[in-house]
């Protein structure tokens, strides 16, 4: 069976999962489509992630440099507050822009990306891959807007604007793609939306859109959403998402291999109306750069 409704959850699989990322390669590339990011982009390159790719997997880099109570363990926004509460804001910042010290390369469906039309492109993970990405375009019709850690503002500022060369700017001026890095990003300033407290104030605002920047809300208005190398198996994950596609036209897809959904993502996934289309990232990947089958998803794509 190609095509399958578990409750009011769409999934889509083998030639009409093909065709349907045909459809989306076509959207993006005529900028109808807003591809959202996750942390498992980085998977998919031949040689592994240089960074952590979960935010298990920071839980586990930040527990190394200050070992937390075994209950929060592999919770990165418990670990990441309990040692700013311990060791103070300032540790916690520079202890995250080492473990994402080393730079990440674009895989190629980075580089892609950075070559089409596209109005938005979010990125949920910190990283800097997709960043990197645009700059080798040498493109100059890019803003980056970050979300930044209210620890160090004063006044409303929930976001932080800067141009590819890493230069802050006063305002988001209407460039031709908006990169936007909702959690931040380890360059160019290190701003890391990671621990419990970075949220609270977010959180409380979030689902009046405050913290989202206006030139985000403002074109997601005639668009869908893509979500790739995401996951929703958090609660914060979860939130960020769905206020992030608050309003947007849609529809919305992601491809997302069914077999490591948990209950609570396919809750969300059905509830949000996002079509999963049941494939590996990898994969999918693969399919939108023209690389063709599975093959390139098993030995990776850089």
């Amino acid at each position: 069976m190609n095509t399958m409704t578990s409750g009011h959850l769409v999934v889509i699989r083998d030639s009409f999962a093909e065709r349907q990322l045909d459809l989306l390669k076509k959207g993006l590339a005529a900028d109808q489509v807003i591809p959202y990011l996750g942390p498992g982009l980085l998977e998919i390159r031949s040689a592994g992630p240089p960074v952590p790719h979960t935010p298990e997997a920071v839980a586990a880099a930040l527990n190394k440099r200050a070992p937390a109570p075994s209950k929060i363990r592999t919770n990165m926004w418990s670990v990441a507050q309990y040692i700013e509460q311990r060791r103070h804001r300032q540790t916690l910042q520079v202890w995250m822009a080492e473990i994402f010290a080393a730079p990440v390369v674009p895989t190629i469906l980075h580089a892609w990306l950075a070559t089409l039309p596209l109005s938005v492109i979010v990125d949920s993970w910190y990283d800097g891959a997709m960043r990197a990405a645009l700059i080798q375009t040498r493109r100059t019709d890019v803003v980056e807007i970050q979300g930044v850690t209210r620890a160090h503002e004063i006044g409303d500022i929930w976001t932080k604007a800067y141009d590819l060369s890493g230069i802050l700017l006063e305002s988001a001026p209407a460039a031709k793609t908006v990169l936007y890095a909702p959690h931040g990003g380890a360059r160019p300033a290190a701003n890391f939306l990671v621990a419990d407290s970075d949220y609270v104030e977010v959180l409380s605002e979030i689902d009046i859109q405050t913290p989202i920047p206006d030139l985000v809300k403002e074109r997601r208005a005639s668009r869908g959403l893509f979500f790739l190398g995401c996951r929703f198996n958090d609660q914060m994950l979860r939130t960020y998402a769905r206020q992030i596609m608050k309003r947007s036209h849609g529809p919305h897809f992601a491809a997302i291999d069914t077999a490591q959904l948990t209950k609570n993502e396919r809750r969300f996934l059905a509830e949000r109306a996002i079509t999963v289309i049941d494939m590996p990232t990898g994969q999918a990947a693969a399919r939108l750069v023209g690389l063709g089958e599975t093959s390139h998803s098993k030995r990776g794509i850089v």
